[in-house]
């Protein structure tokens, strides 16, 4: 007879954390990206304090942009943080087998989905200068919601030098999203100027 395992408790304590600004909102969310469904508080706390723990080199979460946001806190002032996070509905708690995990919450995503769209744009960009688009393989399977926010921001930049790199990605996306990335380059052409 197996017996059931039991799951382990955690209890939030935000401490005297009652208030954190737009940006460390914004930090404490792209951090967790990384881990959502496969971490919980205590890497996330590590992964702001820019631990050199063997766990975050094997998974490559010191590659974070954010790694080290909080490197000058302590980990109890960090989780403090990120339980108030949680209380306020920015990130949620759900289990996975025994383990808490942190994912997302409406709200949280929301956040989290335009600040790595506008991450994502930058990285493009920088792509532009060399036309090397193999980077674009990595944004085939990920979140069309911010996808397609992407393939907006985009659009609204008004810069026809995308245009080559939109029909490269074109060709290796799902038809929805092939239709935005067509979209994206009739606007361009009609509208677009060179920056």
């Amino acid at each position: 007879m197996s017996r059931k395992k039991t799951r382990v408790r955690y209890k939030l304590d935000s401490g005297d954390v009652n208030y954190l600004s737009n940006e460390e909102i914004r930090a404490i969310l792209r951090a967790a990206d990384d881990i959502i469904t496969v971490g919980g508080r205590t890497l996330l706390a590590t992964i702001l304090k820019g631990s050199k723990d063997k766990k975050i080199y094997e998974y490559k979460l010191d590659q974070c942009p954010v790694y080290g946001y909080y490197r000058d806190l302590t980990l109890q002032t960090i989780t403090n943080r990120i339980d108030w996070m949680i209380k306020k509905g920015y990130l949620n708690i759900e289990y996975f087998g025994r383990l808490p995990m942190l994912v997302f919450s409406e709200k949280g995503w929301e956040i989290e989905r335009e600040t790595y769209a506008e991450e994502l744009l930058q990285k493009l960009t920088k792509l532009l200068e060399v036309k090397e688009y193999g980077f674009l393989r990595e944004l085939k399977d990920r979140n069309r919601g911010m996808i397609l926010l992407l393939i907006e921001k985009i659009r609204q930049t008004g810069n026809i030098r995308f245009i080559p790199l939109l029909k490269a990605w074109k060709e290796i996306e799902y038809k929805k999203v092939q239709a935005a990335i067509q979209n994206a380059i009739n606007y361009l052409i009609k509208e677009g100027k060179i920056y």
